[in-house]
């Protein structure tokens, strides 16, 4: 699956260095409030269909379920992949205003956590496996500055497929952040 993911953003970003249109039809960003907040990367590419869609790729390095802390002795030790389509509601040329954004993501890694055994006062470690595919639906809001400098706030809510994730966590997912980003 990660090759699979991989292997179209290369696609899409090769494609998007052969372009001979004159208008900005890329864009990378950075999640930055997660990153200052939580230590989370999310680091993206978009790729614009026309001035209302787009496909974007996603990698988050240290993605958190549900923005859980790593305190104590817990630690989160994974990566997610997503893969999304963006369609923007603004009128004007330059793929802005609100948008809404169908995704399916791909987490891989483990989350441990120091606990006491069962039967035993001798601590041990937990791990759960945190492989899992998710499929949600976000939604957000991008303010574009000429056309080259965008910032905008965002919210996802997804369902994840993993029985061990969602018997240690959530089945429901949760993600918001504030990207920044430049088209090019």
């Amino acid at each position: 699956m990660k090759k699979i993911i991989f292997s179209c953003l290369i696609l899409l970003v090769g494609k998007a260095g052969f372009s001979q249109s004159a208008e900005k039809q890329n864009e990378i960003k950075l999640n930055i409030a997660n990153t200052i907040a939580i230590a989370s990367v999310e680091f993206g590419y978009e790729r614009f269909l026309d001035y209302h869609q787009s496909i974007e790729g996603v990698i988050l390095l240290n993605d958190r379920m549900n923005y859980h802390s790593e305190k104590g002795s817990r630690e989160f030790s994974t990566t997610s992949f997503k893969l999304g389509y963006n369609y923007y509601f603004g009128e004007d040329n330059a793929a802005s205003g609100l948008y809404i954004n169908p995704f399916a993501k791909y987490r891989s890694g483990e989350f441990t956590q120091e606990t006491v055994l069962e039967g035993s006062n001798s601590p041990g470690i937990e791990v759960t496996d945190m492989n899992s595919f998710i499929i949600g639906l976000g939604a957000g809001y991008i303010w574009n500055f000429s056309d080259t400098f965008v910032i905008g706030p965002f919210l996802n809510i997804g369902r994840n497929f993993s029985e061990e994730v969602r018997d240690r966590f959530s089945a429901i997912e949760f993600n918001a952040g504030l990207n920044i980003g430049y088209r090019f």
